[in-house]
């Protein structure tokens, strides 16, 4: 379609993952992009056949951005696509959409955007460009000299060492990988010991699950805080104390459904900064490898501008 004569062309930056989904959506990258260069804005594809070398393109072309409010970045993906576009875009003034096609899509759950149909995603966006975006928060994790934007939730505990095992594992290349690694890990599982800096408090305790959550669900739809706000300021510090396998077993479904909350073993508490601290653990955020802790991770209000 033509633009309209309120449309103001953008340079829409769009970032395709084409393995997202175990390549099941192949065509999606392409159905969004003749969508949103049909409203008359120029669009830009970016396809790299791996995701290091697609976030090196995707940054390339978000530094070449002179105005900001005339460009947007447009991925298309999972969870590890909304990653790759916050740590583009963050603090830039650079709008991020999001058009969800990936395994997992915890972001696209909170922020309302369809899944699995790239179609009515680009239509949202289109008419999310004529309106301003919301200002969201977003964790910026200092991990010795490097810093890792955070958009979901930064997780190091029971379900980083299960992505970490899957991450690992040659077969099966589908979603059963997550099940069996989750099976395996429960095998061999101990709950660490950790030291914390909570907003300059310290502590310290052993538990199975320590997560810093900027939305409610990580994993593919673990509700881990139900009622967690993205533009309120504030983290919620997530933390299931040390407990049996078995009673882990028995409890852990409960978290898909939100309702674990009210369990002795579980505290929720909203805070601004945390450093996390644990021998042989490794951090996750939003899905995506940081590395061994320590971790710092602290919240930056407004930090990034969603199409929505």
């Amino acid at each position: 379609m033509p633009p309209s004569s309120t449309t103001t062309p953008r340079r829409l930056i769009v970032a395709i993952n084409p393995t997202a989904a175990f390549g099941r959506h192949h065509g999606a990258g392409a159905a969004a992009s003749e969508i949103l260069a049909s409203a008359g804005h120029t669009v830009i594809e970016v396809r790299q056949p791996n995701y290091e070398l697609l976030r090196r393109e995707v940054e390339r072309e978000v530094r070449s951005v002179d105005r900001p409010e005339r460009a947007a970045l447009i991925v298309v993906g999972g969870d590890g696509m909304v990653s790759l576009g916050v740590n583009a875009v963050a603090e830039t003034g650079i709008p991020l959409g999001v058009v969800p096609v990936g395994s997992g899509n915890d972001t696209a759950r909170n922020i309302g955007m369809p899944i699995g149909d790239p179609a009515a995603a680009a239509r949202l966006i289109l008419a999310a460009l004529e309106r301003e975006p919301a200002a969201l928060d977003a964790g910026k994790v200092v991990h010795g000299p490097h810093t890792t934007w955070v958009f979901g939730a930064l997780s190091a505990g029971f379900d980083a060492a299960v992505n970490e095992r899957a991450n690992f594992m040659s077969w099966p290349n589908n979603e059963r990988k997550y099940t069996i690694a989750v099976v395996r890990e429960l095998l061999t599982f101990r709950a660490p010991h950790y030291r914390v800096i909570v907003d300059g408090d310290r502590r310290e305790f052993s538990a199975m699950l320590v997560a810093v959550a900027n939305h409610s669900s990580i994993g593919g739809g673990m509700r881990i805080v139900p009622s967690a706000e993205m533009d309120d300021g504030l983290f919620d510090l997530f933390i299931v104390d040390r407990m049996s396998k078995l009673r882990f077993l028995r409890v852990f479904p409960k978290v898909f459904k939100g309702e674990h909350t009210q369990l002795p073993e579980v505290t929720l508490e909203k805070v601004r900064s945390v450093r996390i601290e644990a021998a042989g653990v490794v951090a996750y955020a939003d899905g995506e490898r940081v590395g061994p802790l320590p971790v710092e991770v602290t919240v930056a209000p407004g930090a990034v501008r969603l199409l929505r």
